[in-house]
């Protein structure tokens, strides 16, 4: 005996919640229940959020990854106003269309406590940047951009969650083990539940888009590569790029590889921020974060180099590509590697020694040094070692000997489904957002494409 639903929705992180957030505003009396394998806000605990960013507990389902809010809610909360990156949504809409989604999530964070403040590249301080950068061959990508702070973004989240718990059902710790279709859906849960429902959307996040791309192939859909992005993260003194953050922030550039013609960007940049762990599926990973109250900042910045590699056929993994390099480095440190940049150059592992007399002083006491060579391709390592000197021509000091170098970083993309404009399936009124689905790689667009997926269901609901 199964319970019916009129939607369903698998996932509560960003994309799930907003497509939440609109079925309640444009729908009467809809019986909506969203799904999460994690903790609900509230139960979500993480030492991220009280600034100790290497005490991790090890939580048996990751607390950053995981429950409401997605891998979004213990983000430090940038919020890029742009179709230029952050996701593919143009392939499905226009750009207008995209921009104006975006736009209405960012009000319906106002409206839940998110500031108002932006940062642009649209000042004569950016555009002067980008005219510096593009004499060097990197290309700034137009953004403006909101730091919500890793603080206060789980405080708007946890506004947001207080008001949909009012108006739908949610439920925490339910895992989805299996979704069938016979005309309307159905979902068979850890322990033998099944739930039924008449639309579907699947947000299943970065943590669930290997198991959603199996279901998916499952019913029958047609999956497509999606690309690869494999780096490290970079950790210097706070004032080698301070000329650059103290104007846009967080800064998307763009570099072609001379040896390789691989693009190198740019990716999550954290002013006075912490490296810290993460934890995707038993793989550890590294990521970054910053916090808005200058009393929990750092000396130092951190950001992510983050090489692109799209696979052709018969290559039909790139999630688990992912994994296998991620799993070397915890295999060699049994966690995350970190090396200086000049013992990297000069063919040298980094010591706990060597590493004790760096003049850069790593966020991350967890990271184990070593040699990042013996875990990344060499070819990804070419590309980044090139971007870093590219980097010290407009940020001098990049390319210090004591940079330190965390890895590895990899973003774990679902390959992507053949969806429709509607972001629609091949099954009717089955619908997939989000990181997870393989559409959008961020905040803005995860919730845009929510936004959109919700407004499609709402007009056929209300027909």
């Amino acid at each position: 005996m199964s319970t019916q639903y009129d939607v369903i929705i698998i996932g509560c992180g960003e994309a799930g919640l907003y497509a939440t957030y609109q079925l309640i505003q444009k729908t009467r009396n809809l019986k909506l229940l969203i799904l999460d394998k994690g903790e609900s806000i509230e139960k979500r605990i993480c030492p991220i959020t009280a600034g100790k960013v290497d005490h991790c507990i090890n939580c048996k389902t990751c607390a950053i990854m995981n429950g409401f809010g997605g891998a979004g809610a213990f983000s430090d909360g940038k919020f890029n106003f742009t179709t230029d990156f952050g996701g593919w949504l143009t392939d499905y809409m226009s750009k207008t269309e995209v921009m104006d989604l975006i736009e209405q999530v960012d009000a319906i964070n106002v409206s839940f406590g998110a500031t108002t403040e932006r940062y642009s590249t649209a000042t004569k301080e950016a555009r002067e940047l980008a005219r510096v950068a593009l004499q060097h061959d990197l290309h700034l990508l137009n953004a403006s951009c909101k730091h919500l702070g890793t603080e206060h973004n789980l405080e708007i989240l946890t506004n947001i969650y207080n008001y949909l718990k009012q108006h739908c059902q949610l439920r925490f710790n339910a895992d989805v083990e299996q979704i069938d279709y016979d005309g309307d859906f159905t979902l068979t849960l850890k322990g033998g539940e099944q739930l039924t429902s008449r639309y579907l959307v699947g947000a299943p996040g970065r943590s669930g888009a290997e198991w959603f791309s199996k279901q998916c192939q499952r019913l029958g859909l047609n999956l497509d590569n999606n690309q690869v992005d494999i780096g490290v993260r970079v950790e210097l003194p706070a004032v080698i790029f301070q000329h650059i953050t103290d104007v846009v922030y967080e800064s998307k550039l763009i570099y072609s590889t001379k040896k390789y013609g691989d693009h190198v960007r740019t990716f999550c940049m954290n002013p006075y921020g912490y490296v810290v762990n993460e934890n995707v599926d038993g793989i550890v990973t590294v990521n970054g974060h910053s916090f808005s109250n200058e009393a929990l900042r750092s000396e130092n910045t951190n950001f992510a180099l983050l090489v692109s590699n799209k696979f052709t056929e018969p290559f039909d993994q790139p999630y688990r590509y992912g994994k296998h390099i991620a799993s070397l480095s915890n295999m060699l440190a049994g966690g995350v590697l970190v090396q200086r940049f000049g013992d990297l150059i000069n063919g040298k592992r980094t010591t706990e020694h060597r590493l004790a007399h760096s003049t850069v002083e790593p966020t991350l006491k967890a990271a184990t040094p070593g040699d990042l060579s013996l875990a990344l391709p060499k070819r990804q390592l070419d590309d980044i070692i090139e971007m870093i000197y590219a980097l010290d021509k407009i940020a001098p000091g990049t390319a210090n000997y004591d940079t330190l170098l965390y890895g590895a970083e990899v973003k774990f993309y679902s390959a992507r489904l053949e969806l429709d404009g509607n972001l629609e399936t091949g099954i009717k009124n089955f619908f997939a957002i989000g990181d997870g689905a393989g559409i959008t790689r961020g905040l803005a667009q995860a919730g845009a494409s929510g936004l959109k997926a919700a407004n499609v269901i709402a007009e056929r609901i209300n027909n």
